[in-house]
């Protein structure tokens, strides 16, 4: 592994440490928790492993982070010592198999987490390597599992890139816990316990336990759902439509049960979801003490820390339920936003910053529009099941507030030394076009000359198992030149176009091809369909299941297949220009981390 450059130990004050020096300088002889993480340490609150770091700080918790360590060498995670609590082990933001590996299973040139883009700092399936680590290093001290990788690799799923069904994570990590979701709440319960010598993690909403063989015979499972069992899905790869969806609809804190499913003779017990965090104990997770910047050990930046360094999150959740997404799995669908006045805070301290030039690059979360909105505060929320609050249709009882996300806006350009404030993160168009005001705020004071959109495609069958609507991006798409124009603006769209995915052959893409054709677009990148473990779109692309119907689909896997729908969508790639045609513009897509698909030059 390569040697990082050497730096000055005092340039790290008010970081985490990640060296005995560091932890010197704090006054520490020992830690009370370990972090393990396959991402660079960045400590701003997109990174999960500094957002925890930084609860347990406050926590009272003397924490240390080992970023990205050599997995060949043992004593890579042992140069801080022993915790007296627990390890806390995750893969990073990104489940590592997709950070490592492509749409075509060939190994990525750039790992967008890591220090100057360098790939193979993490291994493969990171999270279970790391605790493995943390076994053999640290014998008797708890291990927590925890993280995007862990959420979604829960219970039994399938694994796209060695194209097999595997067993829940926790049968291979030897974790003592895996917290599931975001995660502050679970691990300060978790620190309470330890701290009373309590090494008992059963009962917490939010996490996963793998029980032993006697601690399994003795368990009365008669209020939780049982899945099918890791033989049945060995024996009948069908079953895991019917895991998927069970899982799915049990995804609310509100009426979920929990879920057990056996491995052999051991049983994996989920607890019921954690509550969503809201109001003033979320605005106080964005507002604990970040440095908002890479350790200075790094000398090279880190890619995906620096497309957001001078972004801020407003909301948490995703609503939409999207198949081919991990939103939901892991920050749960009901939506929660920061109070006006903590967002406005928070963009205060950023002018602060050397290095901020006057532009906040984005006011957002999973999807920025739905700032404010609500869902899970009427009573019919607390026993709804449905997996998706905007599909087929927009609930009735979900909460639109207009107000909220305009008066975001508005502040938020207001504030001194604030020159430009644009929205990146992707918007629901659906919501969009019953938000006038706030779009025409949106389209004529916050895009930066590029806004995301993802219609996902144009056909209607596909879309609806995508669980996407059809037929509102013509009708977004009219608007949004409408308003750019209005104001004298040439902006374009960035769309997002999914090729290859389940139900879809070259027919159905057809669709696709024929919009463009029409509007006279040419798109330079194409989104290349990824099954990602425990998705609804996963399930569909093993069972060849439609998700809605239960009625069988084409499936679409051989390499030359999936080419040949990406050249449907850019035929004339890479020398045509960017965009043709007079009025529209569409811009090249970006990768987009939320639904972690792949973006295919």
């Amino acid at each position: 592994m390569a040697v990082l450059p050497k730096f000055a130990e005092t340039d790290a004050r008010g970081f985490l440490p990640m060296t005995r020096a560091e932890m010197e300088l704090r006054g520490w002889a020992e830690l009370d928790v370990l972090l393990i993480t396959g991402d660079a340490y960045v400590d701003h609150p997109s990174f999960g492993a500094a957002m925890i770091g930084r609860v347990l700080e406050a926590e009272g918790c003397r924490v240390g982070i080992i970023a990205q360590p050599d997995w060949t060498k043992i004593e890579s995670i042992t140069g801080l010592g022993t915790p007296k609590l627990f390890v806390g082990v995750t893969a990073g933001n990104l489940d590592s198999m997709l950070s490592n590996y492509t749409a075509a299973r060939h190994k990525r040139k750039e790992d967008v987490y890591s220090a100057g883009g360098v790939p193979g700092r993490r291994p493969n399936h990171a999270a279970v390597v790391y605790s493995q680590m943390a076994r053999r290093a640290f014998p008797g001290v708890p291990v927590v599992l925890g993280g995007m990788e862990a959420s979604m690799r829960r219970v039994a799923h399938y694994d796209y890139w060695e194209d097999k069904l595997k067993p829940s994570i926790l049968a291979d990590a030897k974790a003592d816990v895996l917290v599931y979701g975001m995660g502050e709440v679970a691990v300060r319960e978790i620190v309470k316990r330890l701290r009373a010598g309590r090494r008992d993690f059963s009962g917490l909403r939010g996490t996963a336990l793998f029980l032993g063989g006697k601690a399994t015979a003795a368990m009365d499972f008669s209020d939780c759902i049982i899945l099918p069992a890791w033989e049945e899905l060995l024996a009948d790869k069908t079953h895991l439509m019917r895991l998927t969806k069970i899982v799915e609809a049990q995804q609310t804190p509100y009426s979920g049960k929990r879920l057990v499913q056996m491995h052999g003779n051991r049983a994996v017990l989920q607890e019921a979801p954690a509550y969503p965090v809201d109001g003033s104990d979320l605005d106080a997770l964005y507002e604990l003490p970040f440095m908002r910047a890479s350790h200075p050990s790094y000398r090279e930046p880190v890619p995906g820390f620096a497309t957001i360094k001078d972004s801020i999150i407003v909301s948490r959740g995703c609503a939409g339920g999207c198949t081919f997404c991990g939103l939901g799995f892991h920050q749960g669908k009901f939506l929660s936003s920061r109070s006006n006045e903590s967002v406005m805070k928070e963009i205060r301290k950023l002018t602060e910053s050397d290095t901020f030039r006057g532009t906040v690059s984005d006011l957002g979360g999973p999807t920025a529009n739905l700032y404010g909105a609500k869902n899970g505060h009427a009573p019919e929320c607390k026993k709804c099941h449905r997996p998706s609050c905007l599909w087929p249709t927009i609930c009735p009882v979900f909460g639109i507030d207009e107000k909220a996300g305009l008066d975001l806006l508005r502040g938020a350009r207001s504030q001194p030394g604030v020159k430009h404030v644009f929205v990146q993160s992707g918007i629901r168009m659906d919501v969009a076009l019953r938000t006038p005001e706030y779009m025409r705020e949106l389209v004529q004071n916050h895009v930066s000359g590029h806004m995301k959109v993802a219609p996902e495609h144009m056909d209607p069958a596909t879309l609806r198992r995508m669980r996407k609507p059809a037929g509102d991006f013509p009708a977004f798409m009219e608007k949004f030149f409408d308003l750019s124009e209005a104001v004298g603006k040439e902006q374009y769209l960035v769309p997002y176009f999914i090729s290859s995915f389940p139900g879809c052959t070259e027919e159905e893409m057809g669709a696709v091809e024929k919009f463009l054709k029409e509007e006279k677009w040419n798109l330079q990148q194409v989104q290349d369909f990824i099954p990602l473990p425990m998705t609804g779109s996963a399930a569909m692309y093993v069972t060849g299941l439609d998700i809605n119907t239960g009625q069988p689909i084409p499936v679409v896997k051989g390499a030359g297949d999936r080419e040949r729908q990406k050249r449907m969508l850019r035929p004339n790639a890479p020398h045509e220009a960017r965009m043709t045609g007079s009025r529209r513009r569409m811009a090249n897509p970006e990768f987009c981390p939320g639904a972690q698909m792949d973006t295919v030059d």
